[in-house]
């Protein structure tokens, strides 16, 4: 009964505990909440509307990141030793306050010690024109970034002759924008929300929208009372997308709204062996939409790997039987239109990249794109990502998405006025190798906790300690900081969204560029822009042609984002509350135009990993909890009913293993092990879930898709090792 009633009204409590937490100024959180675009998820809004369906949109994860914006400064005179703070966990550190001043730390000092602006921009510049900006690393974090500093930062890094810049897109969606560049021209959801309102079939694969874009789940309440049928691929059957209760909707959060009409149990990393199958039956049953395909390239060469691809290999890849393939192309050959829809289960693998292409495919065989009620939408988490790519702050790729051809920096260099660099730079995993081997000499970061989100954390602080100086420019400490650096650990105080003069920019998952006014009634005097600092730095670095990189406003940036991004024009004409655009138009590839080099869609073979996992052994996959990226809010995720240090385990696998519920086990890969308790649940047998990133010591380094560079967070096999009875009390990994 607890369980259900926690699913029904955990989102009342949330608005109670914030209510709380926020009391000492509550007027500055509602107006935040009134007035500001969410720094939430990528879902977008302005206030609490937005423009798919009427009513207030707000969820459990806006309501926790509201203290980020209106908690007190610390005091830096009250912080305890170094030492202490080390032991505390990041919601801990986080509950001190916002950094208020900048502050130092080198070897030997026992305490953070205050240091003047001017002396830390000096420290900085000094160490990065002494080291080389060959030996300097950038990277940007997507909680609450914004178009402009996302701009300006990798316009910043190009000045001092460097690509080595990254963002946190890396571990989520890479994968996504290269599969889909490539197959359409587009690193972008197709689609608008209000097409899930008017489709047939609604596909979710490896995503937990319940959880992680709560607001989503009242687009699909309404989809549903609509006609459509929803379907979820997924090794586990979230309790979220089985039966949700939205708060917001009388009839929903009394009785709650049947989500998944039919799920999908396939193996850890069987996407691409299930989305084959499906498509050789659509071959087979001639369910395919043929004159897209004599439009489209590369249908031959996908028919003909299919048919080199037996059943039993699809069937051992996928984990699930061939009848289940046959039983959703039923399903997806009765529609009109459809919309797929993935996340991290799809993409956090070593051949990431090519489990996207194999949803394409499944989409495109069937011509659902450029039409009312159909698309792709790889689902963003962090209301930062889609435009940290588009934006240019990556390694390989300008302001746009366009690749550094002579062709394409040419043409930044006469709007720039500056050589753009031609060597591509270090994906952020390059650039903690290259620390760890002595070849990285400062990292310079806006935002982020990398020691608590990269695999094997054990030896990523070892890479953060080889650094000679790390510079943290954030608005709260978290356990990164802390680590210690050869020569010094800088922390700069950042001002948040809400408060940069002059308002800004987000991108949402739909490509609705949305401004964010300037709302700040909550100011820490000392804290200053990320972008502006940055530009300082290069500024004192390179003095000489410096004027070419600076900005007065943000209104400049976006002014020069229109110039630099086409499909961003209308971005310079944003000024208040509720200004918005989508580029691209409500629907991209609508009549068969698509932004490939030849105009066409094109179907990619894809070969299925030989996905064997040994008797005795499991696949690792994680899950996020009551959390947003690495900031656990609590302990318990209500829809689950699963606590951060359990692992949830197959019926089937804890009776073999003679476990009930709440024993505890060792969890052991090649790389780390960790203890937990166990929770049955539905998932696929042979498979562990654990929490993100607590699961990170478990995952070993050095595995990236090579496409993309995104880390092989799921591609683990472990052991559960049994160890004793629950002890009485809550345990910890």
């Amino acid at each position: 009964m607890k369980k259900h009633l926690d699913r029904r009204f955990s989102s009342f409590v949330e608005m109670g505990v914030t209510a709380w937490e926020n009391r000492d100024n509550l007027g500055y959180a509602m107006k935040l909440l009134k007035d500001g675009v969410c720094d939430g998820c990528a879902l977008g809004t302005s206030g609490v509307k937005d423009w798919t369906i009427p009513g207030i949109h707000l969820c459990w994860i806006r309501l926790n990141l509201l203290r980020l914006n209106t908690m007190p400064a610390l005091k830096l005179a009250e912080l305890p030793s170094i030492a202490t703070l080390q032991s505390r966990n990041e919601k801990e550190l986080r509950a001190l306050g916002r950094i208020a001043e900048p502050m130092i730390r080198e070897p030997g000092d026992t305490h953070l010690r205050r240091l003047s602006w001017d002396e830390a921009l000096h420290r900085i510049s000094q160490k990065i024109r002494a080291s080389g900006v060959d030996r300097t690393g950038f990277y940007l974090v997507s909680r609450g970034t914004v178009n402009e500093t996302y701009y300006a930062c990798q316009k910043a890094v190009r000045f001092l002759g460097s690509n080595d810049i990254d963002n946190s897109a890396r571990i989520c969606h890479a994968p996504s924008t290269v599969a889909l560049k490539q197959m359409i021209g587009y690193g972008a959801t197709t689609f608008s929300y209000q097409d899930m309102l008017k489709s047939d079939l609604l596909v979710f694969i490896g995503s937990n929208a319940a959880n992680n874009q709560p607001v989503l789940m009242k687009y699909l309440h309404v989809a549903k009372k609509n006609g459509a049928k929803i379907v979820t691929i997924n090794p586990y059957r979230e309790p979220g997308m089985e039966k949700y209760w939205v708060p917001s909707v009388p009839e929903s959060a009394l009785l709650g709204t049947v989500i998944a009409d039919a799920s999908f149990e396939v193996r850890v990393g069987g996407d691409a062996a299930f989305m084959n199958g499906v498509i050789k039956y659509l071959i087979e049953r001639d369910s395919l939409d043929h004159d897209f395909i004599r439009k489209a390239e590369g249908w031959q060469e996908l028919e003909a790997a299919l048919a080199e691809q037996s059943w039993e290999f699809l069937e051992k890849s996928a984990g699930c039987s061939r009848e289940s393939m046959r039983q959703f192309a039923e399903i997806y050959e009765k529609t009109k239109s459809a919309i797929f829809v993935w996340s991290m289960g799809v993409t956090m693998h070593k051949e990431g990249v090519d489990n996207v292409r194999s949803v394409v495919n499944l989409a495109l065989a069937r011509g659902n794109i450029g039409k009312p009620g159909s698309g792709l939408m790889p689902i963003r988490g962090h209301s930062g990502v889609q435009g940290g790519g588009e934006m240019g702050a990556t390694p390989n790729a300008l302001p746009g998405g366009v690749s550094l051809s002579t062709e394409n920096r040419e043409r930044f260099e006469r709007l720039w006025g500056f050589p753009v660099p031609a060597k591509p730079g270090r994906f952020i995993v390059e650039m903690i190798d290259a620390a760890a081997r002595g070849e990285l000499d400062v990292l310079y970061c806006i935002g982020s906790n990398l020691f608590g989100v990269l695999p094997d954390p054990h030896y990523v602080r070892k890479a953060l300690e080889n650094l000679s100086l790390r510079v943290h420019h954030d608005i709260v400490l978290n356990p990164q900081m802390l680590v210690p650096s050869r020569e010094a650990v800088i922390i700069l105080p950042a001002t948040t969204r809400y408060e940069m003069v002059g308002g800004n920019t987000e991108t949402s998952t739909e490509r609705r560029v949305i401004f964010n006014p300037e709302l700040g009634a909550h100011r820490i005097p000392e804290a200053r822009d990320e972008w502006r600092v940055l530009i300082e730095v290069a500024e004192r670095v390179k003095p000489d042609g410096a004027d070419e990189i600076q900005f007065d406003s943000t209104a400049a940036i976006r002014d020069e984002i229109a110039r630099a991004v086409p499909i961003y024009e209308g971005i310079q004409k944003l000024r208040s509350k509720g200004d918005q655009f989508q580029w691209g138009g409500p629907m991209l590839c609508e009549n068969g135009k698509f932004a490939t080099p030849d105009g066409k869609a094109h179907f990619v073979p894809v070969k299925p990993r030989d996905n064997h996992v040994p008797e005795g052994w499991f696949q690792l996959t994680n899950r996020r909890g009551k959390q947003f990226n690495s900031m656990a809010f609590r302990d318990l995720e209500p829809l689950a009913g699963a606590r951060r240090h359990e692992v949830i385990l197959s019926e089937v696998d804890m009776a073999a293993l003679q476990l009930k519920p709440g024993d505890l086990v060792q969890v052991k890969s090649a790389s780390g092990m960790l203890e937990a308790a166990v929770k049955p649940g539905r998932v696929r047998p042979q498979t562990v879930i654990a929490h993100w990133p607590e699961s990170n010591v478990l995952i070993q380094r050095g595995r990236i898709d090579p496409e993309c560079g995104i880390p092989a967070f799921r591609d683990e096999l472990v052991q559960v090792i049994p160890l004793r009875p629950a002890l009485t009390g809550t345990q910890s990994l």
